[in-house]
């Protein structure tokens, strides 16, 4: 089969079953559902983002021109094709070229039309991951009964590295205010190790983990480390099942934003935000006594505008 044949046969098969031919979509549709369901990389969203800003001219480029314009190398290009499914980068330009003329053939606003879609988008996949995480918290009961056990765990350690950093901040900063020792560790190697370490030994029992993509390496090292030292995990990462959900007891998905340059975490800080309130009401005196001090201390030293 030939680069074109096989360009047309991909084409084609983006194409749900049921809904109008490749042909009359708008130019818009058929250019985002190229990145429909992927896993970039953020500079392979750079390239999808020049294609998207720019698709009526980058289509006709080389793929030297491509990489000379988006500023990466030519492998990056055919890594970017291969990711989205092509056997390389002619074949994808053999998908593009079609769209990028029936653009030109449109309305003259068609690249700000592609560039609406493509933010609208970004959100409709929010709203669905945060639907998915609303199906999950209708058991109440395990949800409940996680925040029950975070809540019992004296020290509390709290694990994020790399990306996952800021959500396991905001879960530490939170916890803090309705838990009297939580730990927050954001270094990897032996840092993590020996911290891990000093929880178990000072009684700890509970680990809260995020590993949203890309999945870091020394985050599987660290979680494999929690369990060497008798401490238990509840792991919260992105729907992407691997090596990590064996490390730990239990598992909560949220998946993350991917149609922008950089993911987004709505459905994760939502997850986060109704596991604090899990932990806050298992033990409702203490969650009182804390919230009421630290209100006091915040009016006495004038925390807050």
């Amino acid at each position: 089969m030939s680069s074109g044949q096989q360009a047309r046969a991909q084409a084609a098969a983006i194409t749900p079953t049921g809904t109008a031919p490749e042909q009359v979509r708008p130019p818009a549709d058929r250019l985002l559902a190229l990145f429909d369901g992927r896993r970039l990389s953020p500079g392979q969203r750079r390239i999808a983002q020049y294609l998207i800003d720019h698709l009526t001219e980058a289509a006709f480029l080389s793929i030297t021109e491509l990489a000379e314009r988006v500023g990466v190398s030519q492998p990056s290009v055919t890594r970017f094709a291969a990711s989205l499914g092509f056997s390389g980068y002619p074949a994808l330009r053999d998908v593009l070229q079609p769209i990028a003329l029936s653009a030109v053939a449109g309305t003259p606003d068609s690249r700000e039309q592609i560039r609406h879609n493509e933010l609208q988008a970004a959100v409709d996949a929010e709203i669905e991951n945060l639907e998915n995480v609303r199906r999950l918290l209708a058991d109440t009961n395990q949800v409940l009964a996680i925040g029950r056990s975070l809540a019992h765990s004296v020290p509390l350690t709290v694990l994020g590295l790399r990306i996952s950093v800021s959500l396991a901040e905001y879960f530490a900063y939170a916890a803090r205010r309705i838990h009297p020792d939580v730990r927050l560790v954001t270094r990897g190697g032996s840092v993590a190790y020996d911290a891990l370490l000093q929880s178990r030994a000072a009684g700890g029992e509970w680990v809260l983990a995020f590993a949203m993509p890309r999945h870091a390496k020394e985050t599987l090292a660290a979680l494999r480390a929690a369990r060497s030292t008798g401490l238990r995990v509840v792991l919260i990462t992105d729907p992407t099942v691997g090596p990590m959900v064996d490390e730990a007891e239990v598992v909560l998905m949220a998946g993350t934003g991917s149609r922008l340059v950089f993911d987004s975490y709505a459905a994760p800080g939502m997850l986060s935000a109704a596991l604090l309130q899990a932990m806050a009401d298992a033990d409702p005196e203490r969650t009182q006594a804390r919230l009421e001090q630290y209100e006091q201390v915040a009016d006495q030293h004038g925390f807050f505008l």
